[in-house]
């Protein structure tokens, strides 16, 4: 990946998590939602967006439809704020490492506490 598409991704998941967190004003969207990676295409035509949601199914579910529906809200956003010819359209796929990390180190803890 080069060093463009690096900065371009971390540039868009700040950008996306304060839009998220301080302009979307949708009821659905949860309340614990971050933008853990966003991966643009090399011809920067999509920018894949992996959002992690705590919360139950249910929350995750209505967080997701949510921001596939403000997406052009947030492409209209992202255009004011940083300086490129043509914002990608946004794809947003559901992140569930934190979520496993966290069960696993459950699973850890609860063996060490089983042992003698």
């Amino acid at each position: 990946m080069s060093r463009r598409l690096e900065r371009l991704n971390t540039l868009l998941r700040e950008e996306l998590s304060e839009l998220i967190r301080r302009r979307l004003k949708d009821p659905r969207v949860a309340e614990f939602v971050s933008i853990t990676q966003v991966e643009v295409s090399p011809d920067l035509e999509v920018a894949r967006v992996h959002v992690s949601v705590m919360g139950s199914q249910e929350d995750k579910t209505s967080t997701m439809t949510a921001l596939t529906a403000a997406s052009p809200y947030l492409r209209r956003e992202l255009n004011g704020r940083i300086t490129i010819r043509r914002i990608p359209r946004l794809q947003f796929e559901l992140d569930e490492t934190i979520e496993a990390g966290a069960r696993l180190l459950d699973l850890i803890n609860q063996v060490n506490r089983d042992e003698p």
